[in-house]
């Protein structure tokens, strides 16, 4: 028996990658692996230890590493400081608790300390990637931004100078890169951001959360540079238990609202779950969809219950939770406004669905480049309204989900197309399968 321990970074983006991920190692071992997954005892609270589809995957817990009502977007720089220096003792005090001797370490790549310890125990270490290869690749060259001075430039002023020099990648602007790169930024920021560099170097193994054909030129390029072998691991979304809405069922209102709405008249609106927009930016957007009239489904976390009063019941429903994939992959779905999280961002595509984009930090300005510039699926809501406000939003939004538009029937076509692509990839002998199968071999058989 195979004994597995992953160690993903406390937060909703990299916990849920990393367990699809270990569904999809489980199911081609033959369950003859266990996976240990360590969280910290609030991330705990919002899983399932009993899920049937994790029969495999047991948890253990560590301290919380900040209090609870730490506000993690507004003090970024203490609760980074907390993961990267208060995880590492309790982590290895579980791994002496374990009676199985581990096999293989999966770690996530935004931390460093999981990698030392895999190196002083001697037990190999995979370095999971939950962002985008291109993404992954733009941290991977801080050599070269800094050579070129483009490291921690002004972005007020230098903001669209061009960046043509990273291997793999289209041609960027200063303003594409994560705030980090960015001048301003706190130099305790700068202090507590893991150097990807030196963990690739103390990985064994380099998994990326991508699909080959969507950024092959990225992959190839790090797997020219990487000194380990490096793998794309899928898109890790749980598109093997999306389910057909069964109507005789118990389905969420919100489900049984979009059965009731024709195909592809639906905006789904989600800008995911850690960083808020302004409140006066929020209520913009309100109105604007308010006063669109295109029917919308709106997730906003913590925020339903103002947003419910401006947007009324006619067009839109506004809830705090919803099933992403199962909402995007259905019929009535027609858009997606999203803040480009790499996930959403993969769902989106999974789905094939046009996207409006609207980043708000980290590798979201990057994705957004790659939806709007590269892939031509979408468009990005700032380039196009300038100042945000609500009669603006309505008018974009009008013309982004119209349907007789020559710019969306396009967009759909092409989004189709990333449709077929993504799903492919995951069939038996394509890139996915090929890659984990390989992966397996590798570090686990």
């Amino acid at each position: 028996m195979n004994h597995v321990v992953v160690v993903p970074y406390p937060g909703r983006g990299h916990i849920n990658p990393l367990l699809n991920l270990c569904r999809s190692l489980s199911s081609r071992l033959n369950h003859t692996t266990v996976f240990t997954v360590v969280v910290t005892e609030e991330w705990l609270r919002f899983l399932d230890p009993d899920d049937p589809e994790r029969e495999n995957v047991r948890f253990a817990t560590i301290p919380n590493v900040i209090p609870s009502e730490l506000n993690r977007g507004s003090d970024m720089v203490t609760f980074l400081t907390a993961v990267q220096t208060k995880m590492e003792r309790p982590f290895e005090e579980v791994l002496d608790r374990m009676v199985h001797p581990v096999k293989l370490i999966i770690a996530d790549a935004s931390m460093l300390w999981p990698f030392d310890v895999a190196n002083r125990r001697n037990i190999p270490v995979a370095a999971y990637s939950p962002m985008s290869a291109s993404m992954f690749s733009v941290l991977l060259h801080v050599d070269l931004l800094q050579s070129h001075h483009h490291l921690f430039a002004d972005v007020s002023e230098r903001g669209n100078e061009t960046i043509d020099y990273i291997p793999g990648l289209c041609s960027l602007t200063i303003s594409d890169l994560p705030m980090i790169f960015h001048s301003g930024i706190d130099e305790k920021l700068k202090n507590v951001l893991p150097n990807l560099f030196n963990i690739t170097m103390k990985a064994n193994y380099v998994l990326l959360s991508t699909i080959y054909e969507l950024e092959h030129e990225a992959i190839d390029a790090l797997r020219a540079r990487i000194r380990v072998p490096v793998y794309t691991s899928g898109p890790n979304i749980p598109y093997s238990q999306i389910e057909p809405n069964d109507p005789s069922s118990n389905e969420p209102v919100y489900l049984k609202w979009l059965d009731s709405k024709p195909p592809r008249t639906v905006l789904y609106v989600s800008f995911g779950s850690f960083l808020p927009l302004p409140r006066d930016e929020m209520v913009e957007i309100a109105w604007g969809l308010a006063q669109s009239g295109v029917n919308f489904l709106w997730v906003a976390r913590g925020e339903t219950s103002y947003l419910k009063d401006i947007c009324g019941e006619e067009l839109g429903v506004v809830v705090e939770w919803c099933d992403q994939l199962r909402v995007l992959s259905h019929s009535s779905i027609g858009g997606f406004w999203t803040h480009c999280g790499w996930n959403s961002v993969k769902e989106g595509l999974f789905s094939g669905v046009p996207m409006l984009t609207l980043p708000i930090t980290i590798d979201q300005p990057l994705h957004s480049k790659m939806i709007v510039k590269y892939w031509k699926i979408g468009w990005n809501v700032r380039e196009k309204v300038g100042v945000f406000k609500r009669d603006k939003i309505a008018m974009i939004v009008r013309e982004f989900m119209d349907s007789k538009s020559v710019a969306r029937m396009e967009m759909m076509e092409r989004a189709k197309e990333f449709r077929r692509i993504c799903q492919e990839s995951v069939g038996e002998g394509r890139s996915v399968d090929k890659d984990l199968d390989a992966f397996v071999r590798e570090a686990l058989k």
